[in-house]
């Protein structure tokens, strides 16, 4: 199917789970796929079930960490194909703890991955993309952003990513590249941990379910979309609520602490938002 025909894509931690199944459904979709990840073999492993179905791959294993890596991986893509239209920040790591049991090795593994990581490949793909006149970036992130227990370190690091679509997308706007987020649902290969976390049972998720919404936001059906977060749960498509300022605010011509009590206790008292993955409805009309 030509969905994607022609475009040039780069997908991060593309091994396994989530980003394979990606890659492997946009390559099915046309799109040239570099498939990146740290375990080359895992990588390799994409490229050659991409390339059995006829599609066009190749791997570079990079850690995107580095901003030098990363740029060696953007680099891949514009050496091979001659462009680069795509960028899933799909490569993340996890961890599961309390914060009564905060582990600062294993935040400052989550934040060079996850957030540096997709700082890194966004701020080297943006360039030539911007060059070129078009381009969409695709930042994975999590359900966990909006609170969920023994998760505060991986989703400190989801929210990060999300608040980046936000202001790229105010900073893009014109260029003809577009920044959005998704926020997937997937048992992989550290699916234990992840399913231990999880409050309420749920129905097993394959990570190709999440895929038609990668291919969506890299295509041209997506052309006037930018700076959203969609979550994908199986049948579920949902838009996530952007963080925004209530109104009204409060006004007094100074105020104590007293002061704000009264306001809490009166006219704040309604607009106290519960923690966790709340629904908000969205207005009529």
């Amino acid at each position: 199917m030509s969905l994607l025909r022609g475009k040039a894509v780069v997908i991060t931690g593309a091994g396994r789970g989530l980003g394979a199944a990606h890659a492997r459904g946009c390559a099915r979709r046309g799109a040239f796929v570099v498939v990146n990840d740290i375990d080359a073999a895992a990588a390799e492993e994409t490229v050659a079930a991409i390339r059995a179905e006829g599609g066009s791959a190749l791997s570079c294993v990079a850690d995107i960490s580095d901003w030098d890596e990363a740029g060696r991986l953007i680099d891949s893509c514009l050496e091979a194909f001659g462009r680069i239209d795509g960028l899933v920040n799909n490569a993340a790591q996890f961890h599961w703890a309390l914060i009564t049991d905060y582990d600062p090795k294993a935040a400052e593994r989550l934040v060079a991955t996850n957030v540096m990581g997709a700082l890194n490949c966004a701020g080297r793909a943006v360039k030539p993309m911007v060059a070129q006149g078009s381009g969409s970036i695709i930042n994975t992130t999590s359900g966990a952003q909006m609170g969920l227990q023994k998760l505060s370190i991986y989703g400190a690091t989801k929210g990060a990513v999300a608040s980046m679509v936000y202001t790229w997308a105010l900073e893009l706007a014109g260029s003809g590249v577009r920044a959005n987020a998704i926020s997937p649902i997937a048992d992989t290969h550290d699916g234990p941990d992840r399913r231990q976390a999880v409050l309420t049972p749920r129905p097993y998720r394959a990570p190709e379910a999440n895929t038609p919404l990668v291919e969506y936001l890299l295509s041209d059906l997506s052309a006037e979309i930018t700076g959203q977060v969609i979550r994908m749960d199986g049948e579920k498509l949902a838009m996530c609520s952007h963080p925004a300022i209530m109104t009204p605010p409060a006004v007094r011509e100074s105020w104590t602490a007293e002061a704000i009590a009264q306001v809490f206790e009166g006219e704040f008292k309604a607009l106290l938002a519960p923690c966790g993955r709340v629904k908000a409805t969205a207005p009529a009309g």
